[in-house]
């Protein structure tokens, strides 16, 4: 019984930190919306396209944070082979490619206003690209492959790959150069109005705290999926020892 009431006060835990994360992505995401589209002013030069800004760098950064976990969870799988580091490498990928495929549309938008055209193989946006691909090979190398250990070692492998190329992404443009504006250093244009700065703080945040929602939540539920596997795979061992002593 006091296993039984202990596991329940951390369950209880658990879901009172997931809600709470939840209410505090939500309440930051509507506020987010309301000083980008009422509050900060039209560009001038870019118009209100200059405004899919506030969304495409937090959701880079965000795929970074999801590549990051990624990264941490596939080295400590490879280190100590556990549910819970192969569970963070897999919510990581996912988040990875959500996040990345926002910026893949976002940015397009933006730059067939900029550029006339949607999309030119610039270093950046070529490197972005190779990296969500590689995110998009693990998720499926974990859907379609099996669960065994070599699987997921493989998938470690394939995790600390795509984390390598995220330097090269950043610093892509500092190396060889390119369309892709700096905005947030001020090469770009810059964020000039308060509102402007206000509306990119809150975006950075709200997006930040969203995306450790999804991870947060994601890493319970492939964990639930694993000791579901555990328990299935021992019922069916029971079951086969039963019948083979009858």
């Amino acid at each position: 019984m006091p296993a039984v009431t202990t596991a329940k006060a951390g369950n209880g835990r658990r879901n009172a930190l997931f809600y709470a994360l939840f209410a505090t992505s939500t309440v930051l995401l509507l506020a987010t919306i309301y000083v980008v589209f009422l509050r900060a002013p039209i560009e001038a030069r870019m118009g209100i396209v200059q405004k899919i800004f506030y969304f495409h760098v937090p959701s880079a950064y965000s795929m970074y944070i999801g590549a990051t976990a990624c990264f941490v969870g596939s080295v400590g799988y490879l280190l100590k082979p556990t549910d819970r580091w192969d569970a963070i490498a897999r919510a990581g990928a996912e988040l990875a490619i959500v996040m990345g495929l926002i910026v893949l549309v976002t940015g397009p938008l933006w730059a067939a206003k900029a550029w006339g055209y949607y999309w030119t193989w610039d270093p950046r946006l070529t490197t972005a690209l190779l990296s969500w691909l590689i995110y998009v090979a693990y998720h499926v190398l974990r859907a379609f492959s099996g669960d065994g250990a070599g699987e997921r070692k493989f998938a470690a492998a394939l995790g600390i790959l795509g984390a390598a190329n995220l330097p090269i992404i950043h610093f892509s443009v500092q190396k060889w150069g390119g369309q892709h504006p700096t905005v947030v250093t001020g090469k770009g244009g810059g964020l000039q109005h308060p509102d402007m700065k206000l509306a990119f703080a809150l975006a950075m945040t709200a997006f930040t705290v969203f995306a450790i929602t999804m991870l947060y939540a994601r890493v319970r539920l492939e964990l639930v999926r694993s000791r579901l596997v555990r328990a299935e795979e021992d019922a069916i061992d029971l079951g086969l020892d039963d019948r083979a002593e009858a």
